[in-house]
């Protein structure tokens, strides 16, 4: 019976390391994919800025104008931040409130059928989004990311540093 044991521990420790080294590419192709659709959906506000600003009116959001500068220029950055990994965690926090604003304004109906019809909820245009700054902002942007370059850099220069003070 142990033999077995042992043998179902060693086969499970196989699969856990495959599975754990799937997390960094998951995470890349999640940031690219949906940075890339953040970074389209701010161009396309900054390149139409007139009818979001008269939608934002529409949806009573106060001082329309600089509102809709402010999401389409959130999201063209964020994309962007997204895309590379750079300060993902930081830019995930407003790219948040920015999508739970979008489902109080743009998508009540969903957001209060959450509960009672959840697939209104799961299928509002936020929700990729909104799934992928949670990801991003849990659980960091992987390996594949600047930001995972610029720690190593420091880590490598923080021991120089510290002998020659």
């Amino acid at each position: 019976m142990k033999p077995l044991l042992q043998l179902i521990h060693r086969l499970y420790s196989y699969f856990l390391k495959g599975v754990n080294a799937l997390q960094s590419p998951f995470l890349l192709a999640i940031r690219v994919y949906w940075g890339w659709q953040l970074l389209q959906s701010g161009i396309g506000k900054i390149q139409h800025i007139d009818k979001v600003v008269a939608y934002f009116t529409d949806l009573g959001i106060p001082a329309p104008s600089l509102n809709a500068h402010f999401n389409a220029g959130l999201e063209t950055i964020g994309g962007i931040l997204l895309i590379l990994g750079l300060g993902s965690r930081a830019i995930c926090v407003p790219l948040l409130i920015n999508m739970i604003v979008a489902y109080i304004t743009a998508e009540r109906e969903a957001l209060t059928s959450f509960f009672s019809d959840s697939s209104k909820f799961f299928g509002a245009d936020p929700f990729p989004f909104l799934l992928t700054v949670v990801l991003v902002l849990i659980f960091g942007p992987g390996f594949f990311s600047l930001d995972t370059i610029i720690q190593r850099y420091r880590k490598k220069r923080s021991p120089q540093t510290t002998a020659a003070s």
